[in-house]
């Protein structure tokens, strides 16, 4: 405990340059191909149905590795898949690409401005979101701002599986931003929807009740992502001023 303490107050606080990389542990974009004879066995251990033979839902994906473990059991030695370090990021820079504080004040010419709403989460996407705002991560360096409420906001930040509770919430909070408005699903609840199942308390994923404009995969995200999320929220918004 002291050299950790030792550690920190001669290291300081540095803030961290936003990457799409994690530490070799992360369980980031399944890399490689699975073979035939193993594709019906990962499928079926998929908790979420991610996993299929056209590819990889990243929207619905919790990152859990069953599918990595299973294909080995499957294939063996010619297991083909395995997890990279890397964020899978194919739906958020679809039709952005990341950008600075710079660009964001050239583009829109002031600050953008977020309104976050809890739809039904277990609260990790949301202890995430608020590491964002530490000194490591430094969320306001990029001049990206959270609002109190939709009103002030260009866009809404959902988490959590949409719940029936919350529907109306949802629906009233995306009416209540001006336009042009825009609408972020954050974690694997609000992306795809199947992390808990269906039942009469669920609705599923965001995009059932309001248009998504950036899905940001992972069970939780890393605030690097959400970052790179809301920084390519500014390009899409740019286009549409």
């Amino acid at each position: 405990m002291f050299k950790v303490l030792e550690r920190l107050l001669h290291d300081k606080i540095a803030t961290e340059d936003i990457t799409f990389s994690g530490s070799e542990r992360f369980r980031g974009k399944i890399q490689g191909q699975c073979p035939d004879a193993a594709l019906e066995t990962c499928a079926k251990v998929c908790p979420v149905g991610a996993f299929s033979k056209a590819g990889i839902d990243y929207r619905r994906c919790l990152f859990c590795g069953r599918c990595v473990e299973a294909c080995v059991k499957a294939a063996g030695a010619e297991a083909g898949i395995s997890h990279s370090a890397e964020e899978a990021m194919p739906y958020l820079l679809e039709k952005a690409q990341e950008v600075t504080a710079d660009i964001i004040r050239q583009k829109l010419g002031r600050s953008l401005h977020a309104r976050h709403l809890d739809a039904g989460s277990c609260n990790a996407c949301d202890f995430e979101m608020g590491a964002m705002s530490n000194p490591i991560y430094d969320l306001h360096r990029y001049g990206v701002h959270f609002d109190a409420s939709p009103r002030h906001a260009d866009m809404l930040v959902v988490t959590g599986v949409v719940t029936r509770n919350l529907e109306q919430a949802l629906r009233m909070s995306y009416e209540a931003l001006p336009e042009p408005k825009l609408v972020m699903a954050c974690g694997a609840c609000a992306a795809g929807g199947a992390t808990y199942g269906e039942s009469y308390a669920i609705v599923g994923a965001a995009d059932k009740v309001v248009p998504v404009d950036i899905y940001v995969p992972g069970c939780p995200p890393r605030p690097s992502a959400m970052i790179a999320g809301l920084l390519a929220a500014a390009d899409i918004l740019a286009e549409k001023l």
